[in-house]
């Protein structure tokens, strides 16, 4: 690798005239063929710097440890010294005004007119695009992936434990589809199993075809509790709820039917409930799909001689080929029945048929991780070799979720909740103004101030819910996210689009605008994070600092009584915050508001 060069060298020929964002001008190829190294190793080696409270940081850094990553130890040379070394060979031009050397970086800070002008038209310019187009994705096969997620249980009101799945697997869907694949998203819903033997006997004795009718899934919940009671108590009950389960697998035309109604009132409220959460599903499926190719899974596995016998006449797999009792999954009770298990290896051979998917997600709870462990080494076993692109992406438990009524379990009281409360926050505020529709615009902001207190740390970590927390309007809460949105919206519809024709790059270079800009510089890198580990919490972090720069600006960047050049220069500036705050947040799964 070619130390010795200077940034004439590499950056010769750009200059005002450079088509790119930033990012490409310090990852231009020819900085590839003087340094002697793939572009793509370029890339990852120089980002942009974190904004920094306590000083204006460079705008740039290149990482001479990541340049040298592949050097063996004892050929590589003292990072802290090769960083001067090269810093020194370097010099500034009209594109490069200062640079500078950190721990093994060496540090470049952009001809402030130039940032502005180039940052300002990249992001007006990519509009919803914006950090997708970066470098750091242009080697990015295009890929078709299936994401299973919500999955709820058929006639079971929708419990807050399926919220969770509900917002992260819309996340990911919405990233993948941003970053151009093809997702198909799929509701896989919990529509069979013995739970449907135990409904089915206990709407036979204590179910009400009105009720059932005005208030589906509360009535489904109320027998289901009675029926588990009765049967706990009363043998007689328990084999009436298993004798109606296996006429379901045999195709009994009576208990199918009753099943099938219980099936399609549950679809219509989930749909109902999914729209309130802005979430949408190209598939309803459900494990009453597999039930007959369930069967033919286990052919398959026995004819691979995988399938055992048990004394009580469940069948099992033993995964470890030794007995070890945590490596047996059992695949087929006594009467022949099927279970999750199988009805799992049906679905992922049936979709794999369908779709042809290069990945397929599934969104699931942490306690989910053996048997999706499990299913794809029987996948594997069976001899699919595809098994390796399916992934289980876990999540922890949300705990102390509680409405003023006590306990809650389900979500659309959690919805309401948040809406009321929502309302009242936003009727004691003097600033709020008045609203075409209050109760959407607090559902909106309510639901926001969900999801970012959900999404701010590891998706995999439990974490306390707190009704206090998500409802402040100041901190790292999504009502601050949406109250910054609303405010920079109201600046465009005060002043007009009037002043976004053309803009005076020398009226951006106050250190608030300056900081702002150098945050904007790194939102593709914020996702492409994002897209690698599939987190939320990196662009929740970005969005809740690019919020907090945008208050401090609004606070210091006046617009009004301003000169035309110096009003219309900040106009673009809080266009293009609140531009990519709404991308981000779309992402998230979050509508953003115009006013509140």
């Amino acid at each position: 690798m070619n130390l010795d060069i200077t940034v004439q060298d590499w950056l010769k020929e750009q200059g005002e005239n450079f088509e790119g964002g930033m990012q490409e001008i310090l990852r231009h190829k020819q900085l590839s063929r003087v340094l002697d190294l793939p572009l793509e190793s370029l890339i990852k080696s120089i980002s942009a710097v974190p904004v920094s409270k306590k000083e204006e940081v460079a705008d740039f850094q290149l990482s001479v440890n990541s340049l040298l990553e592949n050097s063996s130890d004892h050929l590589r040379p003292d990072i802290e010294d090769q960083a001067k070394r090269l810093a020194e060979k370097l010099k500034c031009d009209t594109v490069v005004s200062e640079i500078s050397t950190g721990q093994g970086t060496v540090n470049f800070k952009i001809n402030r007119e130039l940032l502005t002008k180039r940052v300002l038209q990249q992001v007006i310019e990519d509009d919803s695009k914006y950090g997708l187009k970066s470098e750091l994705f242009s080697g990015l096969c295009q890929k078709k992936i299936v994401v299973e997620f919500s999955s709820p249980n058929v006639a079971k009101k929708f419990h807050v434990g399926h919220l969770r799945s509900t917002i992260i697997g819309n996340f990911i869907a919405n990233l993948k589809e941003a970053l151009g694949h093809q997702v198909t998203r799929i509701n896989y819903l919990g529509d069979w199993g013995m739970q449907f033997g135990l409904l089915g006997t206990g709407f036979q004795l204590f179910g009400y075809e009105e009720k059932l009718q005005s208030n589906p899934l509360q009535h489904l919940f109320e027998v289901y509790v009675q029926v588990n009671k009765e049967a706990a108590d009363d043998k007689n009950v328990a084999k009436s709820a298993h004798e109606f389960f296996q006429r379901l697998e045999l195709g009994d035309v009576q208990a199918l039917s009753l099943w099938r109604k219980f099936r399609d009132l549950s679809i219509e409220e989930y749909v109902r409930i999914y729209k309130r959460l802005g979430v949408h599903f190209d598939e309803y499926s459900g494990e009453s799909f597999y039930r007959e190719k369930s069967q033919e899974v286990l052919k398959l596995l026995d004819s691979k001689g995988l399938l055992q016998k048990t004394v009580k006449g469940t069948a099992i797999v033993d995964l470890s080929g030794k007995g070890d009792p945590s490596s047996i999954c059992t695949v087929m009770r006594s009467d022949g029945t099927s279970l999750y298990a199988t009805r799992d290896l049906a679905a992922a051979i049936d979709r794999m048929d369908k779709y042809n998917f290069d990945t397929m997600i599934y969104v699931t709870d942490k306690g989910q991780k053996k048997h999706f462990q499990q299913v794809f080494q029987m996948l594997k076993i069976m001899g699919y070799d595809w098994a390796e692109r399916c992934q289980h992406v876990p999540f922890g438990v949300v705990q102390g979720m509680k409405t003023r009524r006590g306990d809650v379990t389900f979500l659309e009281d959690v919805l309401n909740e948040i809406r009321l409360r929502m309302l009242q926050s936003m009727a004691s505020i003097k600033t709020t103004k008045e609203l075409e529709n209050p109760q959407e615009t607090a559902e909106r902001v309510g639901l926001a101030a969900l999801i970012i207190q959900d999404f701010r740390g590891l998706l995999l970590s439990d974490y306390q819910f707190s009704w206090d927390r998500v409802f402040q309007s100041r901190g790292d809460t999504g009502v601050f996210l949406q109250y910054t949105h609303a405010r920079l919206h109201s600046l465009e519809e005060t002043f007009g689009c009037g002043y976004l024709n053309d803009f005076n790059t020398v009226c951006l270079q106050e250190p608030q605008s300056v900081s702002i800009l150098q945050h904007l510089l790194r939102f593709d890198e914020v996702l492409y994070r994002s897209s690698q580990d599939l987190q939320p919490r990196h662009i929740v972090s970005y969005l809740l600092t690019l919020s907090h720069l945008a208050a401090v600006a609004h606070k210091t960047l006046q617009i009004k009584d301003r000169p035309p050049e110096v009003a219309g220069a900040r106009l673009h500036l809080f266009r293009a915050v609140r531009s990519v705050l709404a991308n981000g947040m779309k992402l998230l799964g979050i509508t953003p508001v115009p006013r509140m």
